[in-house]
């Protein structure tokens, strides 16, 4: 005998009896094959969309390498044009960070006594791209033409020393700031040792050899505690990443001098300040918070002692860049070969004259004209330190460096410019 549920489904008499539970069954099938075609559909348009999504994402990506179109027709011309020589035994310059603080200042000062200047930078986002490129066109206004790429491409590299014979490296792009190091250790590998790595190959690999000059930190004294820092004083005891990378980069240059035969020059600059400067700064980023009525935050040492930078102006910095450029010797390999014994220096950068943050915040509100909400804390480990302060007599001595500026001058000239860039109107001294 059947059972009850063969009678249900198999119909005794075909075409004759249709059993209602049956057909919802089918129904119930056909709606779950239904819902299942269009979820399939979807998955399918989903994954049709983002396929798109991400071709398109690759051409705008391409779009934008290519909108450099570096080794074409016209990029050739662009560099070729900027790296032009208008003076007798001039300089034909790569300066790289071009759109950085110093790069910008150093690359207006070489070209407007008639060296020819080619800029790289990558424009990344540590701070507002938006200064950047504002500091991009102030170069453009002066035929400075700057190439976008990363230092790490070293096929880019390698064109750029092709098309342009480069008397000179500036190297002055790298992972600056020494909190943020905490939060992205990668990036400070990838630029200031793998991408000095890069760069040091093109220049050991041309005919003929540049001399180089680069942007060491006054952060690799690290720890020491003997002042003021010269530089013959310890350096292995570095107190943030940011200085550890340095340093190696100290080591790096060592080796491809001594290999390869390349001139170098290291600069530890120490607290650079002025106009266009980067938001990361604390001068900076003490005046903007000020202006909108934020509160700032001042960091105090053991015992509670303030801390105390040597803050040097941008104009002080770049004679000491210019000068150790014009002092550069020449390398002396060729193709990758060492013909002899080169130049090696290392210089400090700095004003001589450490000033507090205290105070450096009381000039600020002078020339402000409002008064900061001061929030004074302990200082965390993040890889700061309580001093800095440079001798420069070694600078003094071979470079002819004598900075001139005080931070009380300095700084106004940096208010000036923030209110002029930012908009800002002074306003009358205002209560904490």
């Amino acid at each position: 005998m059947p059972s009850v549920n063969e009678e249900l489904l198999l119909p005794s008499t075909p075409g004759k009896f249709k059993d209602k539970s049956h057909a919802m069954h089918r129904q119930f099938y056909r709606c779950f094959a239904s819902t299942s075609t269009m979820f399939l559909w979807a998955l399918f348009l989903v994954a049709l969309t983002a396929s798109y999504l991400s071709f398109q994402s690759f051409v705008d990506s391409g779009n934008r390498y290519f909108s450099a179109a570096w080794g074409d027709v016209h990029w050739e011309k662009q560099v070729k044009s900027s790296a032009q020589i208008h003076r007798q035994n001039g300089f034909s310059v790569l300066v790289t960070g071009a759109a950085g603080f110093v790069g910008t200042h150093v690359s207006l000062s070489l070209k407007k006594r008639g060296d020819g200047v080619v800029g790289l930078d990558n424009f990344n986002s540590y701070y507002d791209p938006a200064l950047k490129q504002a500091r991009k066109k102030l170069l453009n206004t002066q035929n400075i033409f700057i190439v976008e790429g990363d230092l790490n491409d070293a096929r880019m590299i390698a064109r750029l020393f092709e098309i342009v014979p480069f008397t000179h490296v500036m190297h002055l792009a790298a992972q600056a700031g020494v909190r943020y190091a905490m939060e992205n250790p990668q990036s400070y590998v990838h630029s200031n040792i793998a991408g000095l790595v890069t760069l040091l190959e093109a220049c050991k690999n041309a005919d003929p050899q540049p001399a180089v000059v680069w942007a060491s930190s006054s952060s690799v004294y690290g720890l020491n505690e003997k002042v003021p820092f010269s530089e013959s004083d310890r350096t292995d005891q570095p107190a943030s990443l940011y200085a550890a990378t340095k340093k190696a980069g100290e080591e790096i240059t060592h080796t491809y001098n001594h290999i390869y035969g390349l001139s170098i020059t290291g600069l530890r600059f120490f607290t650079v300040y002025g106009p266009w400067g980067r938001p990361d700064m604390a001068y900076f980023s003490f005046t903007r918070n000020i202006l909108q009525g934020k509160p700032i935050t001042i960091y105090r040492g053991k015992n509670r002692v303030d801390l105390a930078r040597d803050f040097t102006y941008i104009d002080d910095i770049v004679k000491g860049c210019v000068a150790s450029l014009d002092t550069a010797k020449r390398s002396t390999g060729s193709g990758g070969k060492k013909r002899g014994p080169a130049q090696y220096r290392i210089f400090n950068l700095g004003n001589t004259s450490p000033v507090t943050v205290p105070m450096m915040v009381r000039i600020l509100e002078g020339h402000l004209k409002v008064k900061a909400k001061k929030n004074v804390i302990s200082m965390p480990g993040n890889g700061d330190v309580p001093f800095t302060h440079a001798n420069t007599s070694l600078a003094r001595r071979e470079l002819g460096y004598k900075p001139t500026t005080d931070l009380q001058t300095g700084l106004k000239k940096f208010v000036k410019w923030y209110l002029s860039y930012y908009g800002y109107k002074p306003t009358i001294m205002a209560s904490p």
